[in-house]
Formats: structure tokens, sequence, C-alpha cells
């Protein structure tokens, strides 16, 4: 599997259809106890406008999400969190990129 492969998750709707996403990137929240994912769908480009999707995560043993269930986050306090994190990874990257 190539590095490109392994940053690739296929989610499943309710409907049955899938979806590949590419991972932006995971952090995990020392306030919250949880890991979190957030994906961008796969070939995308950079400038391109695109909807991020968060979820929380149980890392499997390596501490990775690739075979892991992904948790839908309820609370507002939460996002607030998940949403401040992100802009901060955009920032990072804007300035870096």
């Amino acid at each position: 599997m190539s590095a490109q492969e392994e940053n690739l998750i296929t989610l499943v709707d309710d409907n049955g259809n899938e979806t590949l996403y590419e991972v932006l990137f995971t952090f995990e929240s020392e306030d919250y106890g949880k890991s979190y994912i957030l994906l961008i769908p796969a070939g995308s480009e950079p400038e391109e406008q695109v909807d991020v999707l968060a979820f929380s995560f149980n890392p499997d043993e390596d501490g990775e999400a690739t075979d892991a269930e992904l948790f839908d986050i309820e609370s507002d306090e939460e996002w607030d969190m998940v949403e401040g994190v992100l802009d901060t990874f955009l920032t990072d990257e804007n300035l870096n990129g």
C-alpha cells in the first residue's frame, strides 16, 4: 500500500453509497480524552472549497484510524474546539504552503 492509499478512507452512508475521503489530519484532545479525524473528499484540489468532515475515533494499537469506527461529534463545545484546531491547521498550511 502506498502512502497515498494509507491516507484514504471509504465512508458508507445510510443508503449504502460509498464515498472516498482523504485524511486531512488527526489529533488528540486531552480536554475531551478523544482522538479526532478530519476528512476531505478524495481528489480535491488544494484551492478548492470543500466540506471538511470531522469525527472522533478510537485509535488502534498503532494510534491509527485505518479500521477504526468513527463517531459523530455531538456537542457544540466539542465542535467549537475541532473548528479551532482546523482553523489553526489551515492557517499554518497557508503560511507554510
